[in-house]
């Protein structure tokens, strides 16, 4: 009879082990994402290091490439030397006079 006891109460507690290693917060289940989650902020993590070295890249050639500085202010602030005129098109194409007139009549 007392085996039998001994032998039940094993039995719960290996079950009691059993539930705790796979589905608790500190289970399987639980460090699989965990897992994931560590690959996911490793790989974040090489992508901000990668831009940042390309940042500091840039900033360099900023700061010492003369004719770099000239070319990034003229694309990006459209700045133009004095003998030359600057043409900023929009990406909108309008339709001829002649062709809307037309619609409008119908």
């Amino acid at each position: 009879m007392a085996r039998r006891i001994l032998l039940g109460f094993l039995i719960f507690v290996n079950i009691v082990l059993l539930f705790r290693l796979v589905w608790t917060e500190h289970g399987l289940f639980a460090y699989m994402n965990m897992r994931k989650r560590s690959v996911k902020l490793q790989n974040q993590l090489q992508e901000v290091d990668v831009k940042s070295l390309e940042l500091s890249k840039e900033i360099r050639r900023l700061k010492g490439d003369r004719s770099y500085q000239e070319t990034v202010i003229r694309e990006r602030m459209n700045y133009v030397k004095d003998s030359e005129v600057l043409y900023i098109f929009s990406g909108k194409v309008d339709s001829p006079q002649g062709a809307e007139g037309d619609e409008k009549k119908d």
